[in-house]
């Protein structure tokens, strides 16, 4: 499958694997599958799986085989996973690595397997998880991120479960969103040709309701919908769709770091960054409210799409030690009535409240939203307590289970442990359990704005949580 000196290639590849039924109980791989992708020409080069035994037949369960239709009779005079881990690793290592989850299931299900034989895992150039790429890049548009939803959205048949088959429907709904995406930006710029200049200024401090600069930018496949792409470092081509240079933004760096994570020691690239480099989280007290501007974009079907920047840099602010006022709540639900996983800050910093709600006018005037919608403002200020404003931070779930959360990274930390260790916080009752009123906890989260039927405003999502604990 290629040559150990060429390592340009892309591998796509899935793992099938046993369902746990009881705590403790181990994963098991049951199948690898993998293809060999020219970046430059987005075709297939070569392929390999094979179905492979555990060491423990009894850990294919009902649920197992509901779940890939693998049974142990299939599996049971095949190889293990210690006589394909050369084969493997000779597909992995040192290429950039492409995969619907791979990030928190694969790439942790790989390392596991090469522990319990005594094997140094393969490393990976980069990694580009489409579960996040496609969630960030293509938008819900296909209704959930679920690889058969997608698959169903565009008309690829069912999802077959097995690991070449899902490699492959994974590889092709990529290149659809890709085309999808680059017709609607030759679409947007044919309209924003002909589209009406508006009124712009910069908004700054003695004037808080000026409108922001208002620019009309190009999209790109696999890049961010409103601002174009950095130039490659070395000169002034521009990166292609499977671009992972370095990537300067740490905060990325550092949420590839969990214990989650396949590749602790490679430069891993993760979906937000592979494509850009523009994810850069500042502190409040450094935000010029000359340099914010907001982009409008509009879509060929539906409303516009605004997206607010820092210096041309889609806006994202990190504050630290933050007091919790409330935790998680199930009266919060979205526009689909399913619980939201956010909670309550202060927001005791001027500085915040001013930035936030100067873009919360400028956003609510650009956004179109009819009258029967409600807009919410970002910052609360409750009646008698105008000097205690507070701000939500919203934690994504997974399309569809609202107990397990995707691209936010959340931390706990023991505020008195020298040194202060982080640990990944992995499950809603464990988050509910730290998210306590009076606490502290460092943000870093974006400002998206919406506009639902019957409400409006800008959502702040959380990207990254530490929380602090005593």
């Amino acid at each position: 499958m290629g040559s150990t000196e060429d390592r340009s290639e892309i591998v796509f590849f899935d793992l099938e694997t046993t369902i746990p039924t009881r705590t403790g109980q181990p994963y098991a791989i049951l199948e690898y599958g993998s293809i060999l992708v020219c970046p430059k020409k987005l075709t297939e080069l070569d392929s390999y799986d094979t179905l492979v035994r555990p060491l423990d037949l009894s850990l294919i369960t009902a649920a197992s085989i509901r779940s890939n239709g693998i049974t142990a009779d299939k599996v049971v005079s095949c190889p293990t996973f210690s006589e394909i881990a050369d084969k493997v690793y000779d597909i992995l290592h040192g290429r950039i690595w492409a995969g619907h989850n791979i990030l928190r299931f694969d790439c942790v299900r790989l390392r596991e397997a090469y522990a319990q034989i005594n094997r140094q895992p393969p490393i990976p150039k980069g990694t580009i998880d489409t579960l996040v790429l496609l969630t960030q890049r293509f938008g819900r548009r296909a209704g959930d991120m679920k690889m058969a939803t997608l698959a169903a959205y565009f008309g690829l048949g069912q999802q077959s479960h097995r690991s070449l088959g899902d490699v492959r429907m994974n590889f092709e709904v990529v290149k659809l969103c890709a085309t999808v995406l680059f017709l609607e930006s030759n679409q947007q710029q044919e309209t924003q040709n002909n589209w009406a200049s508006m009124n712009t200024s910069p908004i700054n401090s003695y004037n808080r309701r000026s409108t922001l600069d208002v620019t009309h930018p190009n999209i790109i496949p696999f890049s961010s919908t409103e601002t174009p792409p950095n130039p490659v470092e070395s000169g002034n081509a521009q990166p292609g769709p499977f671009h992972t240079g370095p990537s300067v933004d740490r905060m990325e760096t550092e949420t590839l770091q969990s214990n989650e994570a396949m590749v602790e020691e490679s430069s891993t690239t993760t979906l937000s960054n592979a494509f850009s480099n523009h994810n850069e989280f500042i502190d409040p007290d450094s935000v010029s409210m000359a340099s914010i501007t907001v982009t409008v974009a509009p879509f060929v079907n539906g409303p516009h799409r605004i997206q607010i920047l820092h210096r041309n840099i889609p806006m994202q602010i990190h504050c630290d030690a933050m007091r919790i006022r409330f935790g998680l709540s199930p009266q919060f639900v979205d526009h689909a009535g399913n619980p939201r996983l956010n909670f309550v800050v202060d927001a005791s910093s001027s500085s915040l409240c001013n930035i936030l709600e100067a873009c919360d006018d400028v956003a609510k005037r650009l956004v179109d939203f009819d009258g029967n919608s409600q807009w919410r403002p970002v910052v609360t200020r409750k009646t008698g307590f105008y000097n205690s404003p507070t701000i939500r931070l919203h934690i994504p779930p997974v399309a569809e289970d609202t107990t397990r959360w995707n691209t936010t990274e959340i931390y706990y930390k023991n505020s008195s442990s020298i040194p202060c260790t982080q640990h990944l916080v992995s499950s809603v009752a464990e988050l509910n359990s730290l998210l306590l009123p009076g606490s502290l906890v460092d943000a870093y989260f974006s400002l998206d704005p919406y506009n639902y039927q019957q409400n409006a405003g800008i959502r702040l999502v959380a990207k990254k949580l530490t929380i602090h604990t005593s």
